[in-house]
C-alpha cells in the first residue's frame, strides 16, 4: 500500500487501562504506515495500561484526555477491546459523546473485539449490523443491533471484527474504508 494513502487523517484511538494491546498496537502500525496519525486519547492523562489477554503488557502514553479531545478535529475513530478496557470506557459520558459526534458527522469508526459496548452505550446500534467478541453478542442485539459471526463486517461507516485474530482482516478493511472515507482536504493523493 503507499505511505501516502490516509496523508492527512486523523484517528482517534480511544482508551483507557486494561485494553488488549495488540487490539490498539497493529492497527495504529498499519494506519501510520499508510500516512494516518493516531492520537491515544483516554479520560486520564499519563499512561494507559495494556493487556495481553489477563497479564499486563506494557504501557504507552496518553496524547489527550477525552475532556481536551474534539470530535471536530478527528477524521477517524479506532475503538480497541479488551473486556476491562472497554466496561470502563463505556461509562464515561465523553467517550459516549466523542462517538456520538463522530458517528453523526458520518465519520468511520473502526471497533474489535469488546468495544461495542461503547456504542451499545452511546445508543448508536439501533439497526446496525456488526460484530465483536462472542460473549457480548446478546449486549448488541438486545440494543437493537444485529450481531453476526464474521472475522470482518462493514456497516456504512463502521467496520467490526471478534477478536486479536483477526486483526489482519480488520486492518485491511479499516484501511480501506478509511481512505474510501478520506476527504480531500485532508491532503493530496500522491501517485
Amino acid at each position: 500500500m503507499q505511505k501516502s494513502l490516509l496523508e492527512g487523517m486523523r484517528v482517534a484511538i480511544l482508551v483507557t487501562n486494561d485494553f488488549e494491546q495488540v487490539e490498539l498496537v497493529e492497527p495504529k502500525k498499519a494506519l501510520e504506515q499508510v500516512g494516518a496519525e493516531t492520537m491515544i486519547i483516554a479520560p486520564e492523562p499519563g499512561q494507559v495500561q495494556g493487556m495481553n489477554h489477563d497479564i499486563k503488557a506494557d504501557t504507552f502514553k496518553v496524547d489527550m484526555t477525552l475532556d481536551r479531545a474534539n470530535p471536530d478535529d478527528f477524521d477517524a475513530v479506532l475503538l480497541p477491546g479488551g473486556a476491562l478496557n472497554a466496561d470502563a470506557l463505556r461509562i464515561e459520558r465523553k467517550a459516549q459523546a466523542f462517538v456520538e459526534k463522530m458517528n453523526r458527522a458520518d465519520k468511520p469508526l473502526a471497533i474489535i473485539c469488546h468495544a461495542p459496548w461503547l456504542l451499545v452505550s452511546a445508543r448508536l446500534v439501533i439497526g446496525r449490523t456488526l460484530t465483536s467478541y462472542h460473549t457480548i453478542q446478546d449486549d448488541i442485539r438486545n440494543a437493537g443491533g444485529k450481531w453476526v459471526d464474521q472475522e470482518v463486517v462493514r456497516d456504512h461507516n463502521w467496520v467490526s471484527s471478534r477478536s486479536p485474530k483477526d486483526i489482519p482482516a480488520f486492518n485491511q478493511a479499516v484501511i480501506a474504508l478509511f481512505a474510501e472515507r478520506k476527504s480531500p482536504a485532508m491532503g493530496q493523493q500522491h501517485t
